[in-house]
Formats: structure tokens, C-alpha cells, sequence
């Protein structure tokens, strides 16, 4: 019996039978199942949908199913992979399906839904870049008032109502959707004979048609229609109809659900830029977001479709030059000041500030950027025209609009700025009773009443202004029809308003960075603290959600800085300084007792620096006796171990600048520092900091000496789980990590995305993204194939952005 969830104890509702259908190929061990919002399709429950069976139809693999419902059924719904378990192996990329049932149908009729797999890839032309910008612009379609043919045609008993839907992303306004084919009512391929399709809202089209029975198999095509180009027929091979009309119970209706309207692959050019970069005669020692329309106008004039942005969030961290690096945030919801156009904060800005403007512009507006004083000069300035006007602003409808859409980041931002002057630092560990954040504290420090409210204010008062600027810049682009493309950093400073609000969400004791490749052999220490992903997932990772929402308010595209970050980090503790002794997160580790059933047992031998006499002769010489007694303990004979005020990375740096004896290795300290770091670098195995019985296998192991000095078995079987660990075990893992987190970015907001997938790339990686949507990079300086020297942009895939 049928279950029809609500509908079952009404057992006088007439009822139709819906049969759905879709070709796609499985492999063995696999099948396909619809699930959808009304208990007939499984009420969202994967494991209580609908299952298909398979048959065959020519050379095509069809997947049919089904079920019975009332006949004003509507629902949701989506096709999923599954393995015998019903376990989710893959599902449809865009929106959920819509299904809604025509008028008119009668009691056992039979409705055939013809569908095709939704690829992510078509859903990116949905995406607000293209819907909004490229293929859209200041107007878009209107909806037309649809009238079905089932309606017109109620003696229909050797007939069958077709009714074709196609998405069409990309038409111009005044044009319109057709289909022709090999049967009287489609034109017999005449074109101006066509059946015209109505619109449909969005990219949809649709029309009814009343078929013969003996008109099929039916052979046909859609083609557009425009004022500018006439009529142009979709590409590849005719579609067919093909209806199994010797069954029991043949349709009565058929929804040919027809994907996306087929033509050639958009391709368009782009320019990528760091924003300091965008200079122009009216900027002030920098680029700053009004100069965005100037470049809009100049990719105008290019032919280019996109401009690409690094990082625009604020990075004022340290007071001083080192926050020119645009991937360290101190916010990522807040703008960087510098990017404020000071002369345009009012209309009526006095002529000794204007003065003082164009001196500055004549001081600063050299070749190379000179942060500390652009920051300097444009704060003191801005200062200075808050001063004069901060009542008028502040009591505006606009600033009061813009303050409550953004206070839940806004007065935390400006409590840290406010905190970081004050102490003069931006580690909030050094911020006594202010160390750790409450809301009370908050309210308190922002609040009316407080001495430095005007200093608080001020910082709301920049924001404010920076969001007018950019926005005016958005729009300005979204008009001339340049898509505006943002920059998600993987990590946030670890001094930062976001480690000081939310440090559940952080591993404080952790860095992010990259393991060793080709252009660093000791991998990358990012200085990131890596984030608590178990944490964020407890409210289905609002912070991201919230962050994205940010950066949708100005663009209509964005890059993921590190994609490969979503699938797995490569950690390290917080005292290292290289990349190199770092394991990913989340991994399978070699357990104790896995190495033991190895043969493996003296884990201390394996997981501790492998320093014996002759490695430091070799290493420092003379000095090795010196080095030995500052640095080091014999714990047995001719074998060595760190001190303890010496035995990380930053504790080395640290006791080479400040120990009594540092005039002897002066002039070698670098050398003396790199062998140091060799020394305690020289491990096979590194011992989980939070569980001793785990180990992971140090990177290019086989290149230390500690691993080279033992017998034959132990290196056989650690190369072998050193591959394991690497290449194989964690696949499964790191794409279930990878479904868990991405596409929470991707559905919260309508921006395109596409990730940046260089490095170290797991073979997971790639088909993840393609099943996602995700848009990967490619650089022709660095090539992912083996013995290229240049990658070749003419051969990489479709669904990549190629940077020269």
C-alpha cells in the first residue's frame, strides 16, 4: 500500500499516479531514490524515499519510480545516489526540484515526470555573478500568466499532454524560448512554426502541448529567439520523447523536465588585483574602493567580465607595516581603513582640512606604498571631519539603518580597536579583566555614558563610510555589468576580534599552515589558529554563514582562500615557527597498538630529537662543544636531548638572541639557527600533543637520519604507512569533512564560488568540488602535472579560472 503521509486518512481524495524517470548510469552496488518534503517521497528522510529500478531504453540507462498521491499534490524534491544501505553517495547540485500538479487531472490518471541529473555546474549560471550581473543587469523578465493546455482539452482519450520546461540563465530581454520538432504541433522543424514557450519566473520557460498518441517517439530541439540575432537553434543532438504506450497504464500527462537550454560554453576574461594597487589621481597614498569604478570602466573598455580583489577586511593588527598582508584579518567582517576615501566623507569639509589633504597627496602618492603613514594620515583626517559633523552622521536614518544591520559585529569591532590603543597591544590575553569577552562587558564599553564613546563612535563612523564607498562601487560595477569577486581568507590573526568574541570556535594552541612542496621544503607556518570545526558545526557554522552574508553585500563572486583547508588543515603546534612538523586535522592517526602489531615498539627512539655526537661534529665543528653545553643535555652517551628552556622552535629563537655566550655564534646565528631546527626537526614520528598512545608520520621521513639509522623492517614498514597516511587512509575522511562544511558556504548566500586547489591536492579534492559547483584555479606558473614547466591554459577543464 501506498503511504500517503498526510493525505492517508482521507480516504475520499481522488488520487493520480506520478511515475518518475531519469537516465543516469550506475555502478554495481548502486541505485538511485527520490526523497522530497510530503511523506510519499520520504518527508526529507533519505532512508524512507522512494526507491528507483533500473531498465533499459536503447543505449540509455533509466531509473523509474512509482507512487500514488491526491491530485493536488506539490512538493520538493531531489534525486540521491545511494548505496544497498541507503547511505548518500551523491546528490543533485542546485535548488530543489518543485513539483506542482496541473489542473484538471482526473481520478487514475497517470503523470510521467521526465527528469535529468541537475549538475552543480548548471546551477552556477543561476548564481547572482551571472543572474544579476553578466546575463542580467538593471532588468529582468516578468513572469507571464500560464495557462496549460490541459485545461482547453478535456477529451483527450487518445492523446497525451506534453509539457516541455527549460532553463534558459542567459536572454535578453524582448527575446523568447521555442521548441520545434518532427511532429505537426512543434512546426516539423520550422522554426516560425515553432511551439513558443511562456516564461516561467527566473530562468524557467515552459509550455503545454497536446500530442497524438501516434506521434510518437517525437524528435525535437529548443531554440531562442531575439530581435538582435533571430532564432538560434540549441546545440549537440535532437532530444527525444519516447513513451511506453503498449503498458497497462500509459500517461495521461508528461512534465519534461529538460535541464538547461544547451549552447555553447560561456567563457569570459577577468583582471585580479590587490587593492592597494588600484591608484588613481584622486586617491591618497593608496588604492581605495571609489577607484573600483575606474578599473570597472577600464574591464568595461577590455572586454573583461570579472575583477578579482585580494582581502579587504581590516588587518590593523600590529600598528605597523607587517599589516600590509591582506590574509591576516583582524576582523572579517569589518573594512580596512585604508581603503577610506578621506575627501569624500562630506560635502563640506573645511579649506584647511582640504589643505591638508592635497599636502598628504602630495607626500604620499609615490611609486611604492608607504602604509604606516597613509594609515596615519587618513585616520587623523577622518578624525577631524568626524569631529566637525559626528551629530548629523550619527543621528542620520542612513548610519542608524547601518548600525542596526551590523552592531552584532560592529560594537565588538570597535570595543577591540578602542582595547588595542588603550593597552597598546592587540593580544587580548594582555588585556586583564578585558581578556575575556562577555556581552556585559561589551555594553559597558560601548555604552553612551563611557568617556571614549566618541573614540567608539569614531570606528563606527569609518565603517560607515567604508560601506558607502564600497557599496557605491558595487553597484556602480553590477551596473556596467563587471562582476565585483571578494577574497575569503582561510585563517584569522590570532590577535583578532573573532579569537576575542568566539575563542570556542578557535584551537588556540594550534597554526595553520602547509605541508613541504616544491617551493618550500619546510612548509608554511601560517600563524592561524586552526578552527573547531565540532564547535562551529553546533550552530550549523553560523560564524561562516554570517561572514559570507558580510561579503554578499559587495560582491557578487568570491575565491576560498585554500579550499583544501575545508577538507583538512595541516596543523602545528603554537610554538612552532617552520611548517614542517605539522600533521592534518582531522586524520586517522597510527595508533600504538597498529605499530606495535608492526613491529615497531621503541616509540620514544622514534618520536624524540635523533641527536648523537657525530650528527653536531658534522653539523657545527669547533662550535659543537659550545653548542652542546648551551643548548643541550647528554642523557646517555654520545647521545643528546634539548633543554628544556630550547626544545621548540620559537624557545630556539628566543635563547639564540638572549643567551649570555650569543657573541660566539654571532655572525653564524642563522646558520646556527637552521641546524638547530634540523636537529629537533630530525624525528620519524611526531606523538599526538592530546593523546600519547597516537603518532603521526613526520613529513619526508626518509630524509632525516634518524630514520636512516634504523634496521631494514622498522623502515619498511613506516614507509609504507607513511604512504598510507598521506595517500590513502583519509580520502573517505577528509570528503565527509569536506560535505559537512562546504556546502554551508556555498547555500548561504547567491554569490559564484570557486576555491583555490594548489598545493598538496588529495585525489578527493577535485570531484568533490565538481560535485559542488566549485570553480578551481589554475596557475600557468605552476602546473599540476609532472614535467611541465608551464601549464598549458588551452587544456585545463571547463569549470577552472586560469591565471597567467
Amino acid at each position: 500500500m501506498v503511504n500517503l503521509g498526510s493525505y492517508s486518512g482521507k480516504k475520499s481524495l481522488s488520487t493520480v499516479t506520478l511515475l518518475f524517470k531519469i537516465p543516469y548510469y550506475t555502478q554495481w552496488g548502486q541505485s538511485l531514490l527520490i526523497s522530497g518534503s510530503e511523506a510519499a517521497l520520504g518527508s526529507w528522510n533519505v532512508k524512507k524515499g522512494l526507491v528507483l529500478s533500473p531498465f533499459h531504453q536503447g543505449n540509455e540507462l533509466i531509473w523509474c519510480g512509482r507512487t500514488s498521491v491526491p491530485i493536488a499534490f506539490t512538493c520538493e524534491y531531489s534525486y540521491y545516489l545511494v548505496d544497498d544501505d541507503r547511505n548518500i553517495l551523491r546528490w543533485e547540485g542546485g535548488k530543489k526540484r518543485n513539483l506542482i500538479l496541473p489542473e484538471g487531472l482526473l481520478e487514475g490518471e497517470v503523470v510521467e515526470i521526465h527528469d535529468l541529473w541537475q549538475n552543480a555546474s548548471e546551477a552556477l549560471f543561476l548564481r547572482s555573478a551571472f543572474k544579476n550581473v553578466i546575463f542580467g543587469g538593471d532588468k529582468n523578465l516578468e513572469a507571464e500568466t500560464y495557462s496549460g493546455a490541459l485545461q482547453k482539452n478535456l477529451e483527450r482519450k487518445d492523446s497525451i499532454v506534453v509539457q516541455f520546461v527549460i532553463s534558459c540563465p542567459y536572454l535578453e530581454v524582448g527575446s523568447s524560448v521555442c521548441v520545434t520538432g518532427s511532429v505537426p504541433q512543434l512546426g516539423q522543424w520550422k522554426a516560425e512554426d515553432g511551439l513558443e514557450l511562456s516564461h516561467a519566473g527566473g530562468s524557467i520557460w515552459r509550455a503545454d502541448c497536446l500530442m497524438r498518441k501516434d506521434d510518437f517517439p517525437i524528435k525535437y530541439k529548443y531554440f531562442r529567439v531575439s530581435k538582435v540575432q533571430g532564432a538560434s537553434l540549441e546545440v549537440g543532438p535532437n532530444r527525444e520523447l519516447v513513451v511506453e504506450l503498449a503498458s497497462k497504464s500509459p500517461p495521461n500527462y508528461i512534465i519534461l523536465s529538460d535541464g538547461t537550454f544547451r549552447e555553447m560554453p560561456w567563457r569570459g576574461a577577468g583582471v585580479a588585483i590587490p587593492m592597494f594597487s588600484v591608484r588613481s589621481n584622486d586617491d591618497l597614498g593608496v588604492g581605495e574602493f571609489l577607484d573600483l569604478k575606474l578599473l570597472v570602466d577600464l574591464a568595461v573598455d577590455s572586454g573583461f567580465h570579472l575583477v578579482q580583489l585580494l582581502p579587504v577586511n581590516d588587518t590593523s593588527v600590529h600598528g605597523m607595516w607587517w599589516d600590509s598582508y591582506p590574509y591576516s584579518s583582524l576582523s572579517v567582517f569589518a573594512l580596512h581603513p585604508l581603503y577610506l576615501r578621506v575627501q569624500a566623507l562630506s560635502e563640506n569639509i573645511p579649506e584647511e582640512i582640504k589643505q591638508e589633504i592635497s599636502r598628504e597627496k602630495e607626500r604620499l602618492n609615490q611609486k611604492n606604498v608607504d602604509y604606516e603613514a597613509t594609515m596615519t594620515a587618513k585616520l587623523s583626517i577622518a578624525k577631524k571631519v568626524f569631529n566637525l559633523e559626528k551629530d548629523k552622521i550619527l543621528d542620520s536614518s542612513s548610519f542608524k539603518k547601518f548600525f542596526s544591520e551590523n552592531e552584532e559585529w560592529l560594537k565588538p569591532y570597535a570595543a577591540f580597536c578602542f582595547l588595542r590603543d588603550f593597552f597598546e597591544t592587540s593580544d587580548h590575553t594582555q588585556w586583564g579583566r578585558f581578556s575575556h569577552f562577555s556581552k556585559e562587558k561589551l555594553e559597558k564599553l560601548v555604552s553612551e555614558d563611557s568617556l571614549h564613546y566618541d573614540v567608539i563612535c569614531f570606528h563606527y563612523y569609518v565603517q560607515f563610510h567604508l560601506h558607502l564607498q564600497l557599496s557605491e562601487a558595487a553597484a556602480y560595477a553590477r551596473k556596467k555589468k563587471v562582476v565585483l569577486k571578494g577574497d575569503l581568507p582561510i585563517g584569522v590573526d590570532r590577535n583578532s576580534v573573532d579569537t576575542w568574541v568566539y575563542p570556542n570556535l578557535f584551537r588556540m594552541n594550534t597554526s595553520t599552515g602547509a605541508p613541504p612542496d616544491y617551493f618550500d621544503k619546510n612548509g608554511q607556518n601560517w600563524g592561524f589558529p586552526t578552527y573547531n570545526w565540532e564547535e562551529m558545526s553546533k550552530d550549523n557554522y553560523a560564524w561562516w554563514r554570517a561572514r559570507l552574508s558580510q561579503m554578499a553585500k559587495y560582491f557578487t563572486a568570491y575565491r576560498i582562500d585554500h579550499i583544501l583547508g575545508f577538507f583538512r588543515i595541516w596543523e602545528l603546534p603554537d610554538h612552532a615557527v617552520t611548517g614542517l612538523l605539522g600533521k592534518f586535522r582531522p586524520s586517522i592517526a597510527l595508533s600504538q597498538e597498529e605499530l606495535e602489531r608492526e613491529g615497531i615498539w621503541d616509540f620514544n627512539r622514534l618520536s624524540r630529537p635523533y641527536i648523537r655526537q657525530e650528527i653536531l661534529q658534522d653539523k657545527f665543528g669547533s662550535l659543537w662543544t659550545v653548542i652542546a653545553a648551551n643548548f643541550l643535555n647528554e642523557y646517555q652517551k654520545l647521545c643528546y636531548e634539548f633543554k628544556e628552556d630550547c626544545n621548540t622552535e620559537k624557545k630556539i629563537i628566543a635563547k639564540l638572541k638572549s643567551s649570555p655566550e650569543k657573541l660566539l655564534w654571532l655572525e653564524k646565528e642563522d646558520k646556527i639557527r637552521k641546524d638547530l631546527f634540523d636537529l629537533l626537526q630530525n624525528i620519524v614520528l611526531i606523538r599526538d600533543p592530546e593523546d600519547s598512545r597516537k603518532f603521526y608520520p613526520r613529513f619526508n621521513l626518509e630524509d632525516t637520519s634518524s630514520f636512516k639509522d634504523l634496521d631494514e623492517h622498522s623502515k619498511n614498514v613506516l614507509k609504507r604507512l607513511y604512504y598510507d597516511y598521506y595517500f590513502c587512509r583519509q580520502e573517505a575522511l577528509w570528503r565527509q569533512n569536506a560535505l559537512k562544511t562546504l556546502p554551508v558556504l556555498l547555500n548561504s548566500s547567491d554569490m559564484l564560488a570557486c576555491g583555490e586547489d594548489l598545493g598538496l591536492i588529495p585525489s578527493c579534492v577535485h570531484p568533490v568540488m565538481q560535485e559542488l559547483g566549485l570553480i578551481g584555479l589554475r596557475i600557468q606558473r605552476m602546473p599540476s602535472e609532472p614535467g611541465l614547466e608551464f601549464g598549458i591554459p588551452s587544456q585545463y577543464s571547463y569549470m577552472t579560472i586560469g591565471f597567467l
